[in-house]
């Protein structure tokens, strides 16, 4: 039987009293959130934190707000606490950015889905876990605080490598913050081995066209095949020309190119490539689709 090593136990009542607690315990507390990523590795004696600080009473931190940023630009708040299944269900999550949608019904199980929230999945940073893609994609900005203020971190400078981020001992990440496109579409895939496992491979696409059906802007994203970060190369191609199906086909090339896949228990090298491959293509047409739709739309609610 598989047993935590000892440990104490606080439960925060506001985010200001969850810092005040990290403070106090220092850097041998935790937080607990959902615990599904945790809490196994706690039971593996893989992590032995001292204290566990439990935030799941801070519903300041579950929200999905839209409104406009302090530039004024038209911004879609979600607070870290905020769980999968509400991510899932969300409408205005999906009409927005459907490629959460996408990626939270290939997240685990439903058990798992109701427990686990945004912010747990993005602080776990775990290269095969698919909001960090997703989030990866779409550009999003996240809002940190401690007991010096608060500061926005970009995506690239979040991660800081497999199971490692900029989040300090004595800090909590509150929100992430996605920007609202116009005429964009999203889209998200993924192969496993059963149903709620994690990723073989998986890939995710924006994709934004300009007035004239031409490419204005694109980011591709893969995930557990050692690619850290965005495909630039891959997005590159793509920016100013016409969709089409052959430019789909080169652009997959070259993220599977840019991918660096381990051969282990979920398949060898050669597969892999071949899925990141085929995934960027699929979720480039699909991102595409919607970003049509999504133009169609903004055009008759301007006409």
């Amino acid at each position: 039987m598989q047993i935590p090593a000892p440990f104490d136990y606080a439960r925060a009542s506001t985010v200001d009293n969850a810092l005040a607690l990290l403070e106090r315990h220092g850097p041998e507390s935790r937080i607990l959130a959902g615990g599904h990523s945790l809490l196994p590795m706690m039971k593996l004696r893989l992590a032995r934190p001292e204290w566990l600080i439990d935030i799941n009473d801070l519903f300041e931190l579950d929200f999905i707000v839209r409104g406009a940023d302090a530039q004024g630009a038209d911004t879609l708040r979600i607070g870290a606490l905020t769980r999968h299944t509400t991510l899932l269900e969300s409408d205005q999550v999906h009409a927005l950015f459907p490629i959460i949608t996408d990626a939270e019904k290939v997240i685990a199980d439903p058990i798992v889905r109701n427990r686990g929230t945004i912010g747990g999945s993005l602080c776990q940073a775990d290269p095969a876990e698919d909001l960090s893609t997703v989030c990866e994609v779409l550009g999003a900005v996240a809002v940190i605080r401690g007991s010096g203020g608060e500061r926005l971190l970009s995506m690239a400078e979040f991660h800081r490598g497999p199971y490692e981020t900029a989040v300090a001992h004595n800090e909590i990440l509150c929100e992430l913050r996605f920007a609202v496109r116009a005429r964009t579409g999203s889209a998200y895939e993924k192969v496993e081995r059963r149903v709620g496992d994690w990723a073989v491979a998986a890939a995710g696409a924006s994709v934004t066209l300009a007035a004239d059906g031409t490419i204005e802007a694109a980011t591709i994203g893969l995930t557990a095949v050692g690619q850290t970060g965005t495909v630039g190369a891959a997005a590159d191609a793509l920016l100013g020309q016409l969709p089409t199906e052959a430019l789909f086909i080169e652009a997959g090339r070259l993220a599977s190119v840019a991918c660096d896949p381990i051969a282990d228990q979920r398949g060898p090298v050669d597969y892999k490539r071949h899925l990141a491959d085929e995934l960027t293509r699929r979720v480039l047409r699909r991102a595409t689709e919607r970003a049509h739709a999504s133009a169609t739309s903004t055009a008759t609610q301007e006409g």
